[in-house]
């Protein structure tokens, strides 16, 4: 699958918000509403979509989106995206913790796969510990010796 560019957000006031209004629909046989989404380093867009069949099945999914966003692209195709889903077993694993916990279980195993991959990416994140502005950061010997020596 290829990526989709295009001039405008059809009035939206950014990427996040045009994705979102893009993956809510009502048809007869479904209807598809986004419960949370999050737009990750303004690189990789992650929902969490409700999809709700005419016959009530309900099954909350993840859409993952690639996303390019330049408002002051020379041709004018200020944004594009390439979306998947979960079970296409994205490479981008950076799904914050609050849009997995909406996601209903599934036994498709990338998306299985792919859920794990970024709770341990979100487990590895909140293990490392914030810069504060002005804090001084103390090397060890090895890159003492890699610096002298390199």
């Amino acid at each position: 699958m290829g990526w989709l560019y295009m001039q405008s957000l059809d009035g939206h006031s950014g990427p996040r918000q045009y994705l979102d209004a893009q993956f809510t629909y009502d048809r007869p046989e479904r209807r598809s509403r986004v419960l949370r989404s999050a737009l990750v380093g303004m690189r990789t867009y992650y929902a969490a979509v409700e999809s709700v069949g005419s016959n009530g099945e309900r099954e909350v999914f993840a859409i993952v989106c690639l996303v390019r966003y330049n408002p002051r692209d020379r041709e004018g195709y200020i944004f594009g995206c390439k979306d998947m889903d979960e079970s296409m077993w994205p490479c981008e694993a950076e799904c914050p913790p609050a849009v997995l916990d909406l996601l209903t279980p599934t036994h498709r195993p990338y998306a299985v796969q792919w859920r794990e991959r970024c709770r341990a990416a979100a487990s590895r994140r909140g293990s490392t510990p914030k810069l504060r502005s002005g804090q001084i950061i103390v090397q060890g010997n090895r890159v003492k010796e890699w610096v002298t020596n390199g």
